[in-house]
């Protein structure tokens, strides 16, 4: 019956109206999708996304989110879990007000269902968590595009409306002020996923992820360089004083790549993004990791790196 279901769901996929999203077999097929990663370049992510490609073609589904006619963000969607791997975006500036008026959430057949969500809360404690959160969008159509239920993923409420949203409003600040390039413009890119659980789902078929990472990426004027910084946090009730320290990209990779395990090295930006300290005008102490700490976290994911480099090189060797 599972297996029934899960085809049922990609035949389902294959007919989705062109109205709602594009489903492609390669970012670059579109322009203006591929325009939401920069240099075109899609993250790296083991047996799943690799050089642009899709290991499990049957499962993961690369979706440009289409929305009255404009391309509004890029989603890679999990089939088999029912929430999105990642949602990629340009981070261009922001609406003063975040939320449409009566908005509904779109609906494909992909993915979970408002019947899913149903007592979310009094039954998992969850509700709906963005991947590109609306308050990140720069006008209202694309605020209206982010309630698809392929941007969704079940965060756990204290979560949500916590540290998570807490540092989305700071990450937004940051970008309006530290992402602005030569010609004036702010402009970051930005990529927000989460880690599914094993076995932990709303309504014994939506994934419940263990955890929700972000990070960006953008050219700052000012210091006449790239600067990139990621965030992650456990998907589970905290306490409310809670915050999320800013990551390297460096202990970014390294944490997926525990999540994820081998087959390839984890990247999410291209090589002009700084993987190391990022640098900032403004370091706040309470969020800005320890420097010598920063420096051991670079050195330790570079030699695990490289040895699960040397470690998959010497097996496809060897057979």
């Amino acid at each position: 019956m599972g297996v029934l279901n899960h085809l049922s769901t990609l035949l389902l996929l294959s007919l989705l109206p062109p109205a709602l999203s594009r489903v492609v077999e390669n970012f670059s097929v579109v322009e203006q999708c591929q325009n939401f990663f920069l240099d075109g370049t899609t993250p790296n992510l083991p047996g799943i996304l690799i050089g642009g490609k899709v290991e499990d073609q049957n499962r993961y589904k690369l979706i440009c989110q289409l929305f009255n006619n404009a391309y509004r963000f890029a989603t890679l969607y999990d089939t088999f879990n029912k929430i999105p791997v990642f949602s990629a975006y340009t981070f261009t500036g922001a609406s003063t007000d975040c939320r449409p008026k009566d908005q509904p959430w779109m609906i494909e057949p992909q993915q979970a269902g408002d019947k899913d969500y149903k007592n979310s809360i009094p039954n998992k404690w969850v509700n709906r968590g963005h991947l590109f959160p609306c308050s990140h969008a720069h006008d209202n159509d694309t605020q209206k595009s982010t309630f698809t239920l392929t941007n969704i993923v079940p965060q756990v409420v204290s979560f949500n409306g916590g540290s998570w949203e807490r540092m989305e409003r700071n990450v937004r600040g940051n970008l309006l002020t530290d992402c602005i390039n030569n010609n004036n413009k702010t402009k970051a890119y930005v990529v927000t996923g989460a880690v599914p659980s094993k076995s932990n789902t709303l309504n014994n078929r939506v994934n419940i992820p263990d955890l929700m990472w972000t990070a960006y990426c953008c050219y700052n004027k000012n210091l006449k360089q790239w600067v990139a910084q990621a965030h992650w946090g456990e998907n589970q009730n905290e306490d409310k004083k809670k915050t999320l320290p800013s990551h390297t990209l460096a202990e970014l990779y390294d944490m997926l790549y525990r999540h994820y395990g081998g087959g390839g090295d984890v990247q999410v930006f291209p090589e002009q993004c700084p993987i190391g300290l990022h640098p900032t005008t403004t370091p706040n102490p309470t969020t800005t990791p320890n420097t010598w700490k920063n420096y051991r976290e670079i050195i330790l994911s570079t030699l695990r790196n490289l040895y699960n480099s040397m470690r998959n090189s010497f097996g496809r060797f060897f057979g």
